[in-house]
């Protein structure tokens, strides 16, 4: 269920690499931007248990099908399970809340510095090597997110910073994510992240009064939420067993684009101009850190025999 990707350069591969990256980020923000819209008439807490419910029988089936629904889980992935767990929800939360009071494509564009945050982490608390040039990259990265938030301006948002503390509960969720053994089933962790979210709408909504009458055109929206979250789930799967990661993860940032149409036909809204500048510099600065890491890792092959500084030296770039 969770082979290594591999690299190949078959290009009808590469084709359906990058055409299954585009489908998930196009329905990821699908489903986003229908959690936006019912969350305008129905509380948040109740859309998230009804979804989860959704996307949990969903994930079961899916599971039933494939394969991998085994819950015998060596102990240091239940103890990074639990972690994940934690910044799944503390994410699912943060961004849905920040996505009830900001436009579309401003949410989508701070949540563009997340693999750029990912990779500093990485550095940080896992001591992977992250050299000068990607080092770089993150801080022009983070200063294009300063431009989305405009701190101190009259422009300033406080939901920025939910969206901001969402990014750090990724951070937690994806470094958990790595230090998963080989064999733990993709649709286990999917499948486990829904059950959590699940419960915690249950809390929410209990805590909040309870339930209020649903209506059918609310629950349309939120069935097709819940199926955008699971095509954007297989998709995204398909799209890193597909032809080559390097050329096809750069198309994770076509969820910015879908983000702005989705965001102008449904809400009419469209980022302002400073927005569209801290956006720039937060692509450009992940894209050139994802070749950046392309380019490390192919030379790499080349440098076997000789000593393990040359190595070190190579992949800190």
């Amino acid at each position: 269920m969770n082979p290594a990707p591999t690299q190949h350069s078959d290009p009808a591969e590469n084709r359906r690499g990058i055409v299954a990256m585009v489908v998930s980020m196009a329905t990821f923000t699908l489903n986003d931007a229908f959690m936006k819209s019912v969350t305008q008439s129905l509380p948040l807490m109740q859309s998230i248990a009804i979804r989860g419910g959704l996307t949990i029988i969903a994930l079961v089936i899916l599971g039933r099908i494939i394969g991998g629904l085994t819950f015998r889980l060596p102990r240091r992935d239940r103890v990074m399970l639990a972690w994940r767990t934690v910044g799944e929800v503390g994410a699912t939360f943060t961004f849905l809340t920040a996505l009830m009071h900001m436009p579309l494509a401003n949410l989508a564009a701070i949540m563009q510095a997340m693999p750029l945050a990912v990779t500093l982490a990485a550095a940080v608390f896992l001591a992977e090597p992250v050299g000068w040039r990607r080092m770089s990259a993150i801080a022009v990265g983070f200063a294009g997110v300063l431009f989305i938030v405009k701190p101190g301006t009259g422009g300033f948002d406080v939901w920025s910073l939910v969206a901001l503390s969402s990014v750090a509960f990724v951070v937690l969720r994806d470094l958990s994510t790595r230090q998963f053994s080989a064999g733990l089933p993709t649709v286990l962790v999917a499948l486990s992240a829904a059950v959590s979210v699940t419960a915690m709408g249950l809390l929410g909504m209990i805590i909040n009064g309870g339930w209020v009458p649903v209506t059918g055109a609310e629950l349309g929206k939120i069935a097709i939420a819940s199926s955008a979250l699971v095509l954007g789930y297989v998709c995204s799967v398909r799209a890193m067993r597909h032809g080559e990661v390097a050329l096809i993860a750069p198309f994770r940032y076509t969820a910015l684009l879908w983000a702005i149409l989705f965001g102008w036909i449904g809400f009419r809204t469209l980022p302002d101009y400073w927005t569209w500048v801290g956006a720039a510099l937060v692509v450009a600065s992940g894209l050139f850190a994802l070749w950046r890491q392309a380019t490390s890792r192919r030379k790499v092959p080349a440098m076997r025999g000789l000593p393990e500084s040359a190595h070190h030296a190579t992949l800190e770039n």
